[in-house]
């Protein structure tokens, strides 16, 4: 990080911090429609991304960015994702009902819902996932077995965004931010572990 200015109030981390409450926000509104949540957070990522290449982390740039992403593919991985996650509610709804073998279903549906979650996750903050959804999610699946400290980072993000969320509800509006920017450093540090290699 660059050193302060002369005439900054605050530093470069400071900075960062508030960039990643503003992608935070704009991607909370482009999630509202639910098929676009795929779309909205790897764009964010993709924004968050740019800030180690000295390319600026604004809701402006986000909102350009995602203007040009919202294509076929993206909302068919939204859809995907949505199906998914309707599906395991359904699923963890039944086993609630006092089925036999009930207890050991709901474990096997979360643990399968929750390896999807990381994919899918991990997929997100992947530079493919800007355009090849495939490949992203070929190389998150990939990630996920051969970095198993990512992916407990990556469920650790999901459980402090919903906690953080569930502590105080305007803050689901700002996880987005944070949430983005956890997807993306374990893309980076998964990156420079392979470049270390």
């Amino acid at each position: 990080m660059p050193p302060r200015e002369a005439d900054e109030v605050f530093g470069p981390r400071m900075t960062l911090f508030a960039d990643v409450l503003a992608v935070g926000l704009a991607t909370a509104a482009a999630c509202l429609p639910l098929v676009t949540v795929p779309a909205a957070l790897s764009t964010a990522c993709a924004v968050l991304r740019g800030a180690g290449q000295g390319r600026p982390v604004t809701a402006g740039r986000y909102v350009a960015l995602l203007r040009r992403r919202l294509r076929a593919g993206d909302l068919v991985a939204g859809a995907v994702a949505l199906a998914g996650l309707l599906l395991l509610a359904a699923d963890l709804a039944l086993a609630g009902a006092g089925l036999p073998g009930a207890r050991l279903f709901a474990v096997a549906a979360a643990a399968i819902g929750g390896c999807a979650a990381v994919i899918g996750l991990r997929a997100c903050g992947r530079p493919e996932s800007l355009t090849d959804w495939r490949a992203a999610v070929r190389g998150a699946s990939r990630d996920a077995v051969t970095d198993v400290g990512g992916s407990g980072l990556v469920l650790l993000a999901v459980a402090t965004a919903a906690l953080c969320a569930w502590m105080l509800l305007p803050l689901a509006f700002l996880a987005p931010g944070p949430l983005a920017l956890a997807l993306t450093a374990v893309d980076v540090r998964r990156s420079a572990g392979v470049l270390l290699h």
